[in-house]
């Protein structure tokens, strides 16, 4: 299975906070990054595990660096040229559960399967290959007629379903997590992590 963890977005809305991009922020001693990467091997020793990124320092141990072709859209996220059958898309800006890994890893799917909350996608699992390049080609197209500005993974995912595209209504092929599995776009998503954090560790 190949997990390619992206990290490639621009991260405007994060604004190099504290003088790092997202996908490096540290907790725990480890970067988003490392735990993700470490996480993924530890449900699946034989995994395949590929960081997308330009930026030299998005590295971790386990994984190999790749940079994309094609970085100018937000949807150029999901690589087409990584999508293969049996691959798993994951968020390099997401602090991942180990209960969530293990869910994505041990997941069955027919064609595509989504992983997140009413607020965020974190997850992409994909069986098949040629489905996802599919409806990514169907996206382009539709960013290219200017039916659309751009897209993300709700756009991929309503076009999955045969959905309208704006919003972020769930129906069926999507796992909602229930725990604090989340993804960081602004600094105050951060800190209110950090800080919910280091409120349990005082009341232990």
């Amino acid at each position: 299975m190949r997990y390619v963890i992206m990290a490639n977005g621009k991260g405007t809305r994060w604004n190099n906070y504290d003088g790092i991009p997202k996908h490096l922020i540290n907790i725990g001693g480890e970067t988003l990054l490392q735990r993700t990467t470490r996480l993924v091997h530890a449900f699946d020793p034989q995994a395949e595990v590929v960081i997308t990124s330009h930026n030299p320092d998005c590295v971790a141990q386990g994984a190999r660096r790749y940079e994309p072709l094609r970085s100018e859209r937000e949807i150029d996220r999901f690589c087409v040229e990584l999508v293969q059958d049996g691959v798993c898309f994951l968020y390099g800006d997401a602090f991942y559960s180990t209960d969530t890994i293990r869910q994505v890893v041990e997941a069955s799917v027919e064609d595509m399967l989504f992983f997140g909350n009413p607020a965020t996608i974190v997850a992409v699992k994909v069986a098949q290959g040629e489905c996802m390049l599919e409806h990514l080609r169907d996206i382009d197209r539709l960013i290219e007629q200017g039916a659309i500005a751009d897209a993300k993974g709700w756009q991929l995912y309503h076009h999955l379903m045969g959905m309208p595209l704006d919003g972020k209504d769930i129906a069926g092929k999507f796992v909602v997590l229930e725990d604090r599995t989340t993804d960081f776009n602004r600094p105050e998503d951060y800190e209110q992590f950090v800080g919910a954090l280091e409120n349990e560790r005082a009341q232990q």
